[in-house]
């Protein structure tokens, strides 16, 4: 991780604070927003955007044989590098906890020891999230324990049950990625839920004792690919009251309807049944996450504003501020005073992430943005390579 920039002022660029675009300057001191007359980097033709928060930066459980240390330990490096490149500064990896396929808590526990490990080699605050398959309700304690030992904050249930099933929510993709996930082909993790002698719904007594340990243990919870707004209704009675990638329209309507956020996916699997624009459009978005592509969270932001079905600000906002907002991280997502110094800066002609700073250091830079922080004098300072 490069060290924190000396005390500075990013100057000349059109910056998203208060809610709206303004020409005015970010100062920066000590990895946070703070005010001074520092020495000044001139970022005119730039746009000076709050670092993104994603949810679903990558998927950690598809990468192939289980991973040792060294695998784990690069997946994660990797996941940090991709983040910082698309100016994400605070990501969940996501890994799926599951008693079907090839040894799915194993991996994940692999994952999570290897980033408790090698933390301070990501370039962003990355994180770990679980999927847990309610169809097969893997082992709870050994669940519950993991959670505790590695700092977990978020979780999401899965009804793979739902996917194998020939309904208006089928989805061959999503059902693919459910077998990838698993060490499994499509067809062989469609007969072993078939097998299954009963459903999430039939064992509410196991995942409220889950739920009720995910809210003593502080962990922010939901469920991903509801399949319709009974299965939504389900999961929101055990308290898991995010709704992810919401597999119908329906499902996410009802999640609105009582007050419940909706996070869509713009790209992978996730994003299949519901596109996150439509959910935009109809007014049934809470916030954007990336589906395991983090460079598409800013592309996605300016289209929905060049569009015109949200303005810049409203659009940032979504990939921004609402995500750090949803999972409890008042310190970023904003920039103002005394906030993260987490920022995406951006050139306005060409809309690419140019430099990405984390709690103050720079952890990304290329093209124009980096030649006008190497001419800065005080720039003088170790930052990651692009």
């Amino acid at each position: 991780m490069p060290g924190p920039l000396p005390p500075l002022r990013l100057t000349g660029a059109t910056v998203l604070r208060d809610g709206g675009l303004q020409d005015r300057t970010v100062a920066i001191a000590g990895g946070r927003i703070s005010a001074g007359p520092y020495p000044a980097v001139d970022l005119s033709g730039f746009f000076i955007l709050p670092g993104m928060v994603d949810l679903s930066v990558r998927a950690l459980d598809r990468d192939g044989p289980p991973p040792t240390e060294t695998s784990a330990r690069a997946a994660l490096a990797e996941a940090g590098r991709a983040a910082a490149m698309a100016g994400v500064t605070t990501g969940w990896a996501t890994h799926l906890w599951s008693a079907s396929g090839a040894g799915a808590a194993e991996r994940a526990e692999a994952c999570l020891r290897a980033l408790d490990r090698h933390r301070a080699e990501t370039l962003v605050d990355l994180r770990i999230a679980l999927t847990y398959d309610a169809a097969t309700l893997p082992a709870t304690e050994r669940l519950l324990a993991a959670i505790r030992r590695h700092g977990v904050d978020r979780l999401a249930f899965v009804d793979a049950v739902v996917a194998t099933k020939r309904t208006p929510a089928f989805d061959p993709a999503r059902l693919r990625a459910m077998a990838e996930a698993r060490g499994l082909s499509a067809e062989a993790l469609s007969q072993e839920l078939a097998g299954a002698p009963v459903g999430p719904r039939e064992l509410p007594r196991i995942l409220c004792r889950i739920a009720e340990a995910l809210d003593i243990l502080g962990v922010s919870y939901g469920s991903q690919g509801d399949a319709d707004g009974e299965t939504r209704e389900f999961f929101a009675m055990l308290g898991a009251r995010i709704c992810e990638s919401p597999a119908a329209l329906r499902a996410a309507s009802l999640a609105r309807a009582v007050g419940d956020p909706v996070v869509a996916a713009v790209s992978g699997s996730e994003a299949a049944q519901v596109p996150a624009t439509a959910l935009v459009r109809a007014g049934k978005c809470s916030a954007l996450a990336s589906g395991g592509r983090p460079a598409a969270l800013a592309r996605t932001a300016f289209a929905l504003a060049d569009d015109g079905v949200l303005d810049l600000p409203r659009a940032w906002r979504l990939v921004s501020e609402a995500p750090a907002a949803l999972m409890r991280l008042p310190d970023r997502g904003v920039i103002a005073q005394g906030k993260r110094a987490d920022l995406a800066i951006v050139n306005k002609a060409t809309r690419q992430v140019e430099a990405t700073l984390v709690a103050g250091r720079l952890v990304f830079a290329a093209g124009e943005a980096a030649m006008r922080f190497v001419d800065a004098r005080q720039a003088a300072v170790p930052v990651a390579a692009e």
